[in-house]
């Protein structure tokens, strides 16, 4: 199993935390120089904070941790293809790499809708590896989507809106 996989196999950890936090099962790390400085997964709804995105989460407290808020030598890994909200938050904290499982064709801002990575009008760009254990990270969300729809009268408005 190569890097990118078995750090992939530790965001998907964290995404099935999410998930039986009741939250979206999304995952996300910041790896540097080959260790992991952290880990996260979405915290909407527990927080009630439309800013709790696992990778938002995972730069803030990388960024604590090392002291530091450019991370130019951090590599993020996320379960699904981040929304614009968190690759701005990569742009702005010249993340160097990103690494992601599933396209998000409703919000993806790294190639599916927007591509806030390579975009020339910014003044940084990063590394994008997509596909990595995609077929894990979409089953994930579909189980959860699905059991949202079976019990729909069962979860927070806020939830079955999703």
């Amino acid at each position: 199993m190569d890097a990118d996989t078995a750090y992939m196999a530790l965001a998907l950890e964290e995404a099935r935390l999410a998930m039986a936090e009741g939250e979206v099962p999304i995952g996300a790390l910041v790896v540097c120089d080959g260790a992991i400085v952290s880990r996260a997964h979405n915290t909407r709804e527990m927080d009630n904070d439309p800013t709790g995105h696992a990778e938002l989460i995972a730069i803030r407290e990388a960024s604590q941790r090392l002291g530091r808020w450019r991370l130019s030598d951090c590599t993020v890994y996320a379960t699904l293809e981040p929304c614009p909200m968190c690759a701005g938050a990569m742009h702005q904290a010249r993340i160097e790499r990103l690494v992601y499982g599933a396209p998000d064709p409703k919000a993806g801002a790294v190639g599916t809708l927007y591509d806030l990575s390579n975009d020339e009008r910014l003044n940084h760009r990063f590394a994008v590896t997509s596909g990595i254990l995609s077929e894990e990270s979409s089953a994930l969300l579909k189980e959860f989507f699905g059991l949202l729809r079976s019990r729909k009268g069962n979860v927070s408005p806020a939830v079955a809106e999703l």
